[in-house]
């Protein structure tokens, strides 16, 4: 796997437009799942460090995916994990909270971080900070007329919504400001997983481009 600038990774993220939150309890599904995504058209992953052996795993995945596809590591907490997680291939790191730790030590190990925020303030001190995209978290509380208020006095900043997004109000958030889109359980159906009907995976996957295609193309 290649390794892309923090620009180009950033760029790819928002051409993308959706990166799917893996929270898996099995890890042995993971390469079935990370695939039926990709047949998807969802080519940005983030492999959150809830998932048993995370790094392990990003380590495996990472030399196995296709040109172009995205793997980034999520829920970093601190700064020796998100440079553990960059030496096992993560090329994007997130955190559901705001550590300038974590942005700096992302940096140092040349990848994009996106730190959770919620209130303008946090969300402004995450970029003053030098984040690359300000992930809106937890976004189930708020709705995209949130991002759009944001958005207003802040257009400078990239937003990333988690929480709350799902294949049929992707476009209201994308249509709102955000430049991307972080998505869980919408894509991840788990009783699909459990089952491993992995098309159905696919499915949502593809419904999902779909609207975001559709929501881009209507502006």
């Amino acid at each position: 796997m290649t390794r892309r600038s923090r620009e180009d990774v950033v760029k790819a993220v928002e051409d993308i437009g959706v990166v799917a939150v893996i929270r898996l309890q099995d890890p042995t599904a993971l390469r079935e799942v990370v695939q039926a995504l990709a047949d998807g058209g969802v080519r940005a992953i983030e492999v959150t460090m809830t998932v048993p052996r995370a790094i392990e795993l990003i380590a495996e995945l990472a030399p196995a995916l296709p040109e172009g596809f995205l793997l980034g590591a999520g829920t970093l907490l601190d700064a020796d994990t998100t440079r553990r997680a960059v030496g096992a291939g993560a090329q994007f790191i997130v955190s559901p909270v705001l550590r300038p730790a974590i942005i700096a030590a992302a940096h140092e190990e040349g990848v994009p971080a996106m730190p959770g925020c919620f209130t303008a303030t946090e969300i402004l001190s995450a970029w003053d900070a030098g984040a690359d995209v300000v992930k809106v978290f937890p976004a189930t509380s708020v709705g995209p007329a949130y991002l759009k208020d944001i958005r207003g006095p802040l257009p400078q900043v990239k937003l990333m919504p988690t929480g709350g997004v799902s294949i049929d109000n992707v476009g209201e958030w994308l249509k709102a400001g955000a430049v991307a889109v972080g998505v869980g359980s919408a894509l991840l159906d788990a009783k699909a997983i459990a089952a491993k009907n992995y098309g159905a995976i696919a499915e949502n996957a593809k419904r999902m481009v779909a609207n975001v295609r559709a929501a881009r193309g209507a502006r």
